[in-house]
């Protein structure tokens, strides 16, 4: 993932972290990019439209790991995470808790979809019906999230981190055993469309990679790995403390763009290699608009090995990502409203309405949609007060964006509020 060397902070060393240790929170983080979300709609696009996309997968992780980094800066050198700096901005409470609501739908939204992503792994590997595939899904992330509760950040990492491993095996598999085809990958870095329907998936794509919790939930993670000791700093700290807490931000930041990068590279390549599997082997075969329908084309076309690597990597990366959801959801309450629930109540709460759509009988895959649609209307809430209190040198001080780091993250951003406002425009209007 190619770096701008002028982001952020003055003399910012480019050299790797000595301690690995201090990789972690974007990697979590990281997982959002991996949620059923994007794996329906990468195989959709590989799937009827080939290697058209390949350069959306490419822009969005772009895309994707200034935004990411940003997210994790502010909570390094804030020691609070996006919702706790608005929280205290917002001083109109009604504003405050509307934004609240509109987070916490955007939280509810994606939780839905990872929660269903799991039921029908569960369903596709096990023949587990969906409602007990929901109940079982929920059981898990509740254990992964016991474990974030009891054992602090670290331990959840290293879980999430493994399940991400799985999730990249799981869906690269099938790309070694029919690998795609050299030209056509060429082809489709070369950025063009082919009608209203390829506009569609290109901005159901982008939507599905740059989440709202994603934002939320990075600044969070960072905060607490590295946040702490930015709370202590003032005005009359003595010299030589100040030294060394610049160095110590200073080589957080250094941390935390290797961090970003590795977890980008790893999101794009699985994003890229699930579009690549489609577009090689299920090209024009009918079905393959749905999580089911992909995984029996997979399964007539290279064979159960692969379908099953597809459907464990679906499974880990419900799970994963659920877990991470509900991650941020709690963090969106106690920043925004002061109040703090405990992970496995809010986990319980917010499981219900997954779990009533899959008793209910919607079609997943539906649900997958409209959980999309839900989400874009989060964009904006997120990305604008990111970039915006980034660029404060009253709430980052020297750390704050320079204005090319700036000017980036305001043409990303404007690039996906645009492409999610035609998902939703589309969508809505059945073009």
């Amino acid at each position: 993932m190619p770096k701008n060397p002028t982001i952020d902070a003055p003399t910012a060393s480019v050299a790797p972290p000595r301690s690995l240790w201090l990789l972690g929170p974007a990697l979590v983080a990281g997982v959002a990019y991996l949620d059923p979300g994007n794996v329906a709609s990468n195989m959709t696009a590989g799937a009827q439209y080939g290697y058209l996309l390949v350069w959306i997968v490419l822009a969005g992780n772009v895309m994707a790991w200034l935004i990411q980094y940003l997210s994790a800066k502010l909570g390094v050198v804030t020691g609070q995470s996006l919702p706790e700096v608005l929280g205290t901005r917002l001083r109109n409470r009604w504003g405050r808790r509307a934004y609240w609501l509109q987070a916490e739908l955007v939280a509810m939204a994606t939780d839905l979809a990872e929660v269903i992503g799991g039921a029908v792994a569960l369903n596709l590997l096990f023949d587990v019906p969906l409602l007990l595939g929901g109940l079982i899904t929920g059981a898990v992330s509740m254990i992964l999230l016991a474990v974030q509760s009891r054992r602090g950040a670290r331990p959840f990492e290293f879980v999430i981190v493994g399940l991400m491993v799985i999730i990249t095996v799981g869906f690269l598999a099938g790309v070694f055993i029919a690998p795609p085809d050299a030209a056509g990958v060429v082809s489709g870095i070369v950025p063009r469309f082919e009608g209203t329907g390829s506009v569609l998936l290109a901005a159901s794509i982008l939507g599905a990679t740059i989440m709202p919790h994603a934002i939320y939930a990075h600044s969070a993670l960072s905060r607490d790995r590295f946040g702490a000791n930015s709370r202590t700093r003032s005005a009359g700290a003595a010299a030589e403390a100040a030294r060394t807490e610049t160095s110590r931000i200073r080589r957080l930041l250094t941390a935390t763009r290797w961090d970003v990068t590795i977890a980008m590279i790893i999101a794009g390549s699985v994003n890229l290699g699930i579009l690549l599997l489609a577009a090689a082997n299920l090209a024009g075969v009918d079905g393959t608009d749905s999580l089911e329908g992909a995984h029996a084309a997979l399964t007539a076309g290279l064979g159960p090995v692969v379908a099953t690597f597809f459907a464990v990597g679906l499974l880990a990366s419900g799970l994963a990502s659920t877990s991470v959801g509900a991650y941020a959801g709690a963090e969106i309450m106690h920043g925004l409203l002061h109040v703090r629930i405990p992970l496995l109540a809010r986990r319980l709460i917010t499981l219900i309405p997954a779990l009533l759509i899959l008793g209910v009988g919607v079609d997943p895959t539906l649900a997958l949609v409209l959980s999309q649609v839900v989400l874009s209307f989060g964009i904006p809430f997120a990305l604008i007060p990111l970039v915006a209190l980034t660029a404060q040198r009253r709430t980052l001080g020297p750390w704050a964006n320079r204005a090319w780091t700036t000017a980036s993250g305001i043409v990303a951003s404007v690039l996906l509020i645009a492409l999610n406002g035609a998902l939703l425009w589309l969508v809505l209007t059945g073009a």
